[in-house]
């Protein structure tokens, strides 16, 4: 499972004295472990059995993947802010906790795998103008999550229906 092996990595980056490696992934079990207390939470409010809670309340492993995905993006926008603001050192820090993060991630699409994945989506659909990008977007974004970046889609999809 994906949360033993960040687990595991964590005690290798220790052991080896890797202090960005231990720091990023101390923040990623941070942040699954604060989605886990969330998910506890949600699971107590519907009365779910309280001995099986803690169970139920374990994140699987699409649901780490989201978590992932979300400091992933916290990352690249803090990379473009540093960038923007002449900050390359922190823009720097940040690629390289990048780096780590994506080694988590499923290989990611590339942009001629997601169009032909939006094409698809489009025909499927049968969405003729822009207007349908939003309805497109639905039922491409589940297809592709996790390997795909957000804005990415969203701008390949922008483009086959604007042609």
């Amino acid at each position: 499972m994906l949360k033993e092996k960040i687990q595991q990595n964590m005690k290798e980056a220790m052991k080896a004295g890797d202090a960005v490696r231990r720091l990023v992934l101390s923040l990623l079990q941070s942040a699954i472990k604060n989605k886990e207390l969330e998910k506890r939470s949600k699971l107590s409010k519907t009365g779910a059995d309280a001995d099986k809670l803690e169970e139920l309340s374990l994140l699987s492993d699409e649901e780490i993947i989201d978590v992932i995905s979300s400091e992933v993006k916290k990352r690249k926008e803090s990379i473009e802010s540093y960038e923007n603001a002449g900050r390359e050192e922190l823009a720097r820090k940040e690629r390289d906790e990048l780096a780590i993060l994506m080694e988590y991630m499923p290989e990611q699409m590339s942009e001629d795998e997601i169009r032909e994945e939006a094409k698809k989506a489009i025909a499927e659909i049968g969405a003729k103008d822009i207007k349908e990008m939003g309805k497109v977007l639905g039922a491409l974004m589940p297809k592709l999550k996790g390997r795909a970046d957000g804005q990415t889609v969203s701008k390949i999809v922008k483009e086959e229906l604007s042609t």
